[in-house]
């Protein structure tokens, strides 16, 4: 250890070049996780894509070493991670209150909010990284790649393999999607059938979708599997049985989806919930002792005068209290702002005072249970979307038993959108929590130093939600989200799903207003509890695990968006069954995000073509009528192009070797 600390010292690291071209890359990342997060539900951990194109790029540079790609990595994972401010936001334009998104507000609400995640995570530290023997399964593969692409001259040919790799992937799911866009390749298709002679009905439905591909490939055989039981509980078993309750003449199509949109999703939501409490119940002890460690640690170095080793040179505490000192007049004015547009002006200050004390308490508490997740599981694995859904109960719940009795109907829809706002800065703390202690893994493993790290995700965040703002307004301009019931607003042709979003403004606007489904979202706990049950008994055999949360996400979703993902994961297990070699399953995870970016990419970029002509189909060749030869066309070229870019990169990682 000794070693690489003088090592570390003897080099730079946080360079301004590292920072700008993490900046950089922070523009093609977050715009990606930004568009697949609104289109599936799911993002992906940018921290390895992000140090295979800095060792790529900075080894022409003189002085480039390890530690500095490791600062390049630290600020693109923080921004592409911030992009999780989209499972809350949309929402604010679902129930009306927003048409779009003011730039400066958004902004403001993503860096402040991440900012204070970052400064919340920071005594973490300690009891979740170097003070514990959690896996982080995503930091330790980053560091790998970095020992191997700074340390050899085969790492080095492997760093430029795997831009290659990267690029190939874009430009391949890139071109595929803008072939769709053409109509000569159909990206969906769907039979939808009656169980008999009864009114049962369900179907199969599914996209050709790269990026839902490569993502499938990221979350792994267990996850996905998981979401392939969610989709069996979903549409095998309680789409028909709903749909046979209900009795719906006509099509099979409109009677399963209507019973999939009223019925079925609240069922995954109550499976969500119940995995997200139990998941933050079984973390309380284990983080009660991780604190404690923390505490007595920090009192043995202030009575040690010998001066600390590099690895444990956190920001000072100084500095913290000097950000969160700067952040508490900029977190209030944001609420005091928001609420004072609108019925609840009258209440603006002690609703901006109150929820300042709620975000910042809140926020600890989903950064230590996110910390913990990350460490765990993954920052992929991790299940946010759960602790948004908390987030967004508890800030409903006391909006209603504080707020509404005072001010009644008239006031609903601003305390729901009050609500969001509150969630979405709470899910910035969450979600940079999330990747902080990942990227400080990746530093502790290699011999960075934690401060400047630190540094360098402070402005990931500020990168991230520069980018954020624009990519949103965009996207809502090109597609537009579907409006929630009562918000008197028109659905747009072909509305992102923006799964996350719908749920968390369903629950706030069922609190504080229509009401929910309690019945289905209670049976939904129950299967939860189920779930939970099966994952234990699984565990305790050491068997694949089911994460009930990813159970919960394949019954909330629809099935287009779930089964690409399913079938990813079981093509990634194939190919690393294939390939066990470390360098060919790099590749592998290279090869899936690069499908992520393309098709992510070309989603932003069809955006703005489609804002800019006013076309709903700008690159349309063909019209309608044609999707039986176009969906068989565009099954054989996905298949295809699989079977060729697998194969490709199975042979460039044997030459690396």
């Amino acid at each position: 250890m000794t070693a690489i600390v003088e090592r570390a010292s003897a080099h730079r690291e946080l360079t301004l070049r590292g920072l700008l071209l993490g900046a950089l890359i922070t523009l093609v990342f977050t715009s990606a996780n930004v568009y697949l997060g609104l289109k599936v539900g799911l993002t992906f951990a940018t921290s390895i894509p992000a140090a295979v194109i800095s060792m790529a790029i900075l080894r022409f540079v003189r002085g480039s070493n390890i530690y500095e790609n490791n600062i390049v990595q630290t600020v693109a994972s923080a921004a592409g991670c911030i992009a999780s401010v989209i499972f809350v936001l949309p929402g604010l334009v679902m129930v009306g209150w927003w048409q779009g998104f003011p730039y400066w507000q958004t902004f403001l609400l993503c860096a402040s909010g991440g900012l204070m995640g970052v400064v919340l995570s920071v005594p973490l530290r300690r009891a979740l990284v170097t003070g514990s023997d959690l896996p982080y399964p995503e930091g330790v593969a980053a560091a790998e790649v970095l020992r191997v692409g700074s340390e050899t001259r085969e790492g080095a040919a492997e760093a430029q393999a795997g831009l290659r790799t990267i690029l190939v992937g874009s430009l391949a799911s890139l071109g595929f999607a803008l072939l769709a866009a053409t109509r000569l390749a159909a990206t969906e298709a769907s039979i939808w059938f009656r169980l008999g002679t009864s009114y049962a009905a369900t179907g199969l439905w599914t996209s050709l979708s790269f990026a839902l591909l490569g993502a499938g490939h990221l979350v792994g055989l267990s996850v996905g599997l998981a979401m392939g039981l969610g989709l069996l509980i979903g549409f095998g078993i309680a789409t028909p049985i709903l749909s046979y309750i209900a009795a719906t003449p006509g099509p099979a199509e409109d009677a399963a989806l209507a019973v999939f949109g009223s019925d079925v999703r609240f069922l995954g939501a109550g499976v969500i919930g119940a995995a997200a409490i139990w998941t933050m119940g079984r973390l309380a002890r284990p983080l009660w002792r991780g604190m404690a460690d923390a505490i007595a640690a920090s009192k043995a170095r202030r009575a040690s005068s010998e001066l600390l080793p590099i690895e444990e040179q956190d920001i000072g505490v100084g500095w913290l209290a000097m950000i969160v000192a700067g952040l508490a007049p900029l977190i209030i004015g944001l609420l005091w702002q928001f609420a004072r547009q609108g019925p609840l002006a009258g209440y603006a200050l002690p609703l901006s005072l109150g929820f300042y004390v709620y975000v910042l308490l809140m926020g600890a508490f989903v950064a230590a249970i996110c910390g913990y997740m990350a460490g765990l599981i993954g920052s992929s694995n991790s299940p946010v979307s759960g602790l948004a859904i908390l987030g967004v109960l508890g800030s409903a719940l006391l909006l209603a038993l504080a707020v509404q009795p005072l001010e009644g109907a008239d006031a609903t829809r601003h305390l729901v959108a009050f609500a969001l706002f509150v969630t979405g800065l709470v899910l910035a703390c969450a979600v940079i929590a999330n990747d902080n202690l990942q990227d400080l893994k990746t530093g502790q493993l290699i011999g960075a130093t934690p401060w400047k790290q630190q540094v360098a995700l402070l402005v990931g965040v500020l990168a991230g939600s520069a980018v954020i703002p624009p990519i949103l307004d965009l996207l809502n301009a090109a597609y537009g989200f579907a409006p929630l019931p009562g918000a008197g607003l028109p659905t747009p042709d072909a509305p992102l799903p923006a799964p996350q979003a719908t749920l968390i403004a369903t629950l706030a606007q069922g609190i504080l207003g229509a009401g929910l489904d309690w019945n289905m979202i209670f049976i939904g706990v129950g299967i939860g509890a189920m779930l939970i049950a099966l994952d234990a008994l699984l565990e305790a055999k050491a068997w694949l695990r089911m994460p009930p949360l990813a159970v919960g996400i394949g019954i909330y979703l629809p099935m287009s968006a779930t089964l690409p993902v399913v079938i990813g994961a079981v093509i990634g297990w194939y190919y690393d069954r294939c390939y066990p070699d470390p360098v060919s399953q790099r590749m592998g995870v290279l090869l899936a995000s690069g499908f992520i970016v393309g098709e992510s990419l070309f989603g932003v970029l069809l955006a703005g073509v489609i804002v800019a002509t006013g076309s709903g189909t700008p690159f349309a060749l063909i019209g309608e009528g044609h999707e039986g030869p176009a969906m068989a066309a565009g099954t054989a070229l996905t298949v295809a192009l699989l079977v060729l870019l697998y194969r490709w990169i199975a042979k460039v990682a044997a030459r690396v070797h």
